[in-house]
């Protein structure tokens, strides 16, 4: 039996930045046809079963009321608390259970908690949270469809999938979590609401790749003129540089950067500023105190992620589309 991970964040989206900047807020109605269509596409591509995350607030038991004619839906029987730890526990639990592939709905902290524990199980990171770099904007009918052809092994998953690099986070020698896209130190050493967007309140940033398109502070390190196979590391502060980049959505603010350097896999580099508190992909996660010491350590080989367009492709190609009469 094929089976497909759904972990629907219905927080996602909703925290601080749209207070200051002009974010796109994705409603728990349109969560819903989303789900209600990437289901429509894992019964067309032939998956048997989708076991779903339990939400707090309905939001998975009434699609499954709404979609018609899709494959069965199982809510996993484990606690929905509406934070981060719900994402880590049906991860988990998905995994041990074998699924083929996960399909995700939030921003790059929902995808930063499964990354973290999905064991190489391919994910369909579906965008709807804030400042997002790893989800992408996609039709979720199309999604649902390349996830199933993916769980199917209907296209040559090697091929379809890509494996993305992600940066460690060690306090004292202990890896403590991940950050998909950046870790960033903020001068602010307390956790508050925990979303960073004031780019005054940033020492350090480290990005785990170039994204060029990107908003948030990744696109701080994706505006300087390096080329990295690897990862961009860029010190903020009064210097020669004023870097243009837009931080937050519909805002572009003019960054002081001192100066930058490429970072090489493996390669550690310690945290200078102490006491701070460090942010992971874009919300403070830890506070660092004056005697604790802390690096960070850019990954090759994190997440593997499915391309949509190459699944698609790959399937029309070999007529998988196609039913001869």
């Amino acid at each position: 039996m094929n089976t497909v991970g759904l972990i629907v964040n219905p927080k996602a989206g909703k925290d601080i930045r749209r207070i200051v900047s002009f974010g796109r807020f994705t409603t728990d109605e349109e969560k819903l046809n989303i789900v209600v269509r990437i289901l429509t596409g894992l019964t067309n591509a032939g998956v048997d079963k989708v076991l779903a995350m339990p939400d707090t607030i309905g939001l998975i038991k009434a699609a499954i009321n709404k979609a018609n004619n899709t494959i069965p839906v199982e809510i996993l029987d484990i606690p929905a608390f509406g934070d981060e730890q719900d994402t880590v526990l049906a991860t988990k639990v998905m995994v041990e259970l074998g699924v083929s592939c996960i399909v995700s709905l939030g921003g790059d902290g929902t995808n930063r908690s499964i990354a973290e524990h999905s064991s190489k199980v391919p994910m369909v990171p579906i965008s709807t949270g804030t400042n997002n770099v790893f989800p992408i904007l996609i039709e979720g009918t199309t999604a649902g469809l390349a996830a199933g052809l993916i769980a199917t092994n209907a296209v040559d998953i090697k091929t379809a999938t890509k494996q993305k690099p992600l940066i460690e986070i060690d306090i004292d020698g202990k890896v403590v979590g991940v950050a998909l896209v950046d870790v960033a130190i903020s001068k602010q050493a307390y956790i508050g609401a925990r979303a960073v967007w004031d780019p005054e309140s940033i020492d350090e940033i480290f990005v785990s790749g170039f994204y060029p398109s990107s908003i948030g502070l990744a696109s701080i390190a994706s505006r300087i003129p390096i080329k990295s196979k690897a990862g961009i590391y860029v010190k903020l502060g009064k210097g020669k540089h004023l870097v243009s980049a837009p931080i937050t959505p519909g805002v572009i603010s003019k960054v002081n950067v001192t100066t930058w350097a490429e970072m090489e896999f493996n390669d550690k580099l310690n945290v200078n500023l102490k006491p701070s508190s460090i942010a992971v992909d874009g919300e403070r996660t830890w506070v660092l105190t004056k005697n604790q010491i802390a690096g960070i350590t850019l990954k090759k080989y994190g997440p593997v992620v499915v391309s949509i367009s190459k699944t698609l492709e790959q399937a029309a190609l070999s007529e998988k589309f196609i039913t001869k009469e």
